[in-house]
């Protein structure tokens, strides 16, 4: 156990430290120049879970296939919801994004992810948005959907789930959904890509498809499909 004597970056080496210090600030210094919350809250993360993947997590790929998803979302479905469910939600960016965007007006979010360690990253994140916001740690094939009311579901990792028509099976005829996969086979942990646009659309076998699109990046692409179960 960490002697609780020890300041929070202790176990950094010194040259790790005055890397993450480093970055700190300079977050902080773009926070304070843009005025962005988005932002904001990401200085906090740094600050507050130095762990953090952030690197990886808000890398420029990252970044750009969630921005997709928000532009396309609205132009497909508009911007007022009562509650979006975001499933696998890692370290909540996507939520930080639609909460940072004046288009939409969102009563709820809840980011869901089975893993318990990101979830105070994620609740640093969008400190801002009060009891908007929860971070939740959650089986998604445990999770009520119905009682659960969400009027849109997100999963952006479509290609970590081995049986996609078996999860899709468990949520309420007529919800709306925004899903992604992709064709990065060669990434271990990418269990069930798919080849192209239409084998998604083959798998997902949506009742009503508003958007099909796919976002070429250097490595693979990216699929993304809304509509309707």
């Amino acid at each position: 156990m960490m002697d609780v004597t020890q300041p929070r970056n202790a176990g950094m080496g010194n040259a790790s430290l005055e890397g993450h210090e480093q970055t700190l600030d300079l977050t902080r210094g773009i926070a304070a120049y843009v005025n962005n919350p988005l932002v904001t809250g990401l200085a906090r993360v740094i600050a507050k879970h130095p762990q953090a993947d952030l690197a990886n997590a808000f890398n420029h790929k990252q970044v750009a296939c969630k921005m997709w998803a928000r532009d396309r979302l609205f132009e497909t479905l508009g911007g007022r919801f009562k509650r979006i469910w975001v499933l696998g939600g890692w370290y909540g960016i996507l939520p930080a994004m639609l909460f940072n965007d004046a288009r939409f007006d969102i009563a709820a979010i809840d980011s869901i992810d089975i893993d318990a360690e990101v979830t105070p990253v994620a609740r640093t994140l969008n400190r801002d948005a009060g009891d908007r916001f929860q971070a939740l740690t959650a089986d998604m094939y445990a999770l009520d959907y119905a009682a659960g009311e969400a009027d849109l579901i997100v999963n952006t990792s479509c290609e970590h789930i081995a049986d996609l028509p078996a999860w899709l099976a468990l949520l309420p005829r007529g919800t709306n959904v925004l899903l992604q996969s992709n064709d990065y086979f060669s990434e271990p942990t990418h269990i069930n890509c798919v080849a192209s646009l239409s084998a998604f659309e083959e798998m997902a076998a949506l009742r009503e498809v508003r958007f099909s699109g796919e976002l070429p990046t250097k490595n693979y692409t990216r699929f993304m499909l809304i509509g309707t179960v």
